[in-house]
């Protein structure tokens, strides 16, 4: 089985900023390339932080109001550079949480669930940025098709790595969801083929009705 990677998910065309590059520029390059985030890099092209819409607001926000008045929601592209954050360096949020190139899409999603960002830098093994990989890009890897995830477990999981016969499991999959009807040869096999099958790429559930032809747990425990 080969699980797609965030190599295979991953926005390769990567906008970034450098350390001196305008609050006001940014701004603007967020709102006109519809992103929510930029890398921002040092002079030698090394990852040094991430400025998204958020550090921008937040930034924004703590200026005072001439007016003493509260704080009016604006858009990005309506925001002047505040007297005290002038550049990416003043206004990003170091050090970054990164991905790597092979990382698969359990890695990803439980980085960005631990850290709580919606996205993340993804760079190669000189800590040079490739790519920029977000929530919305693992969710892709739900998008495949029924008939996809079939053939794979089919061919994959049950004929090429557990080498059962032709026919012995049958193969349902509707929206994602797997259903698994046949007979295996030993009883200890159903959870190896339940788990192989789970862990299939595009899997949203599994309905297992595997019988067994032999019991070899017994006497275990």
């Amino acid at each position: 089985m080969r699980h797609r990677v965030v190599d295979d998910l991953m926005t390769r065309d990567v906008i970034t900023v450098q350390t001196d590059t305008p609050f006001k520029e940014i701004a603007e390059i967020l709102t006109e390339q519809e992103i929510s985030a930029v890398p921002v890099l040092d002079g030698s092209g090394r990852l040094v932080g991430l400025v998204s819409e958020a550090d921008l607001l937040r930034k924004e926000a703590a200026q005072a109001d001439p007016g003493g008045r509260e704080p009016v929601r604006r858009s990005v592209s309506e925001f002047e550079p505040g007297t005290a954050a002038a550049t990416a360096r003043d206004v990003m949020s170091a050090p970054v949480v990164t991905a790597r190139t092979g990382w698969s899409v359990v890695e990803t999603a439980r980085a960005m669930k631990q850290n709580s960002v919606k996205r993340l830098p993804v760079v190669d093994d000189t800590d040079r940025v490739v790519g920029m990989v977000s929530r919305r890009d693992l969710l892709r890897v739900f998008l495949r098709s029924d008939r996809a995830i079939r053939e794979e477990i089919e061919y994959d999981v049950l004929r090429e790595t557990l080498a059962l016969d032709p026919g012995a499991v049958q193969v349902h999959v509707v929206d994602g969801v797997v259903t698994l009807e046949g007979k295996v040869p030993r009883r200890s096999l159903v959870p190896v083929v339940e788990r192989l099958c789970r862990g299939a790429d595009g899997v949203v559930g599994l309905d297992s009705r595997l019988a067994f032809a032999e019991d070899d747990t017994l006497g275990e425990g």
